[in-house]
């Protein structure tokens, strides 16, 4: 499970007024010109621009040779716009399948494109109705929201390796925050399941489910799409100082798929059991100190399944027995700006300031919640 993150941060950052610009730049690669939002822009003079297919691109400074205020600021891209921008980056080949809320480009069976959607738009629904009923006023999607699905695995890998490197062979999805789309493959067609691309919407969902990986593969897809639409909701912000125990034990919250249904997914917040068994096996003094301090523990090979283990535990936890601090904790996450980093200990005086307690407080309580779980 995994989203593509972004590590430089522009020192000394400030939220630029949100402008359309049209800038011209000059770097290696030639003479360009960028037109979108300018979202930040850094004391040396880079800038962060939205361009109007929801891609960030972090310009450096060096190379703005101007910027003008572009008078009109252009309409929003109709879906129909939006997937033939997407196209235009993808192999030939693609086609685009739209819904209420999402733009789905794909080269593999409509069918299984729109079992996938129709998937991404329950999320949607229980995300927006999850946090509204637990008091955070979460904002539909500005724009529609991207997935990308390639027909086999092998185009996957070879469009993904850029953003996973060395992992692409281990993720059968994810979300990419720069340009704020999930990117996956047809799991019908593939090893994964067996046999050939599905041809209906309801053969693709019993094809999956009826695999002993059903509950690995629905959960990854349910897992990126709910980074997609944390980000895109207000519930965090795309390139901010957002703790990964908390973007990562939310997405973990809503996995856990149904795997009696062809529906594949319908509830939040079940006992994600492979997180829960990991959580009781590994669980050391100190664990949730570490997670909230700093990230580094998601990024190392040896330790990265006891942190994800200890965010979903934490994160089921809070919302269950602590939710109005927990919302709380969001809104002060939710209010960061892109690429302004933040220090180990200003992450544990926001943690400490909305819950009352040190995380090494809450450790005990948090697996005696978790043993108790069926």
């Amino acid at each position: 499970m995994r989203f593509v993150g972004f590590a430089l941060c522009l020192s000394f950052a400030v939220a630029a007024p949100t402008v359309w610009e049209r800038v011209r730049i000059s770097g290696d690669s030639g003479e360009r010109v960028v037109e979108g939002q300018v979202i930040v822009e850094a004391q040396d003079g880079s800038l962060l621009v939205e361009h109007a297919d929801q891609r960030l691109e972090v310009v450096p400074g060096a190379e703005v040779q101007s910027r003008e205020a572009v008078p009109t600021t252009p309409e929003p891209l109709t879906p129909r716009a939006l997937g033939d921008a997407v196209l235009r980056t993808l192999p030939a080949g693609f086609d685009q399948y739209a819904t209420r809320h999402y733009v789905v480009c794909f080269d593999t069976s409509r069918a299984y494109a729109q079992w996938c959607a129709a998937l991404f738009e329950r999320l949607h629904d229980a995300f927006m109705n999850f946090w509204r009923q637990a008091g955070f006023e979460v904002a539909e999607p500005e724009h529609p929201l991207v997935v990308v699905i390639f027909a086999d695995r092998q185009r996957y890998e070879e469009h993904a390796a850029a953003d996973l490197g060395a992992a692409t062979d281990r993720v059968v999805g994810y979300y990419n925050l720069l340009s704020n789309q999930v990117t996956t493959f047809d799991l019908t067609g593939s090893d994964l399941v067996g046999g050939q691309p599905s041809r209906s919407a309801g053969r693709a969902g019993l094809e999956i489910l009826s695999s002993s990986r059903a509950a690995g593969l629905v959960a990854t897809l349910v897992h990126e799409a709910t980074h997609q639409m944390a980000f895109n909701g207000g519930l965090h912000r795309r390139l901010a100082a957002v703790p990964l125990w908390v973007s990562e034990g939310v997405a973990m919250y809503f996995e856990t798929p149904d795997v009696s249904s062809d529906r594949g997914w319908r509830g939040i917040g079940g006992v994600n059991g492979p997180r829960r068994e990991r959580f009781v096996a590994s669980r050391r003094a100190g664990w949730f100190a570490d997670i909230v301090r700093s990230d580094e523990s998601f990024r190392s090979t040896d330790e990265a399944l006891d942190a994800y283990a200890g965010a979903w535990a934490a994160t089921a936890f809070l919302v269950q027995t602590r939710k109005a601090a927990f919302i709380g904790y969001l809104r002060t996450l939710s209010e960061k700006k892109p690429l302004v980093e933040d220090d180990a200990d200003r992450r544990l005086e926001e943690f400490t300031t909305a819950f009352g307690v040190e995380p090494g407080a809450l450790e005990e309580a948090i697996a005696k919640f978790v043993a108790r779980l069926k």
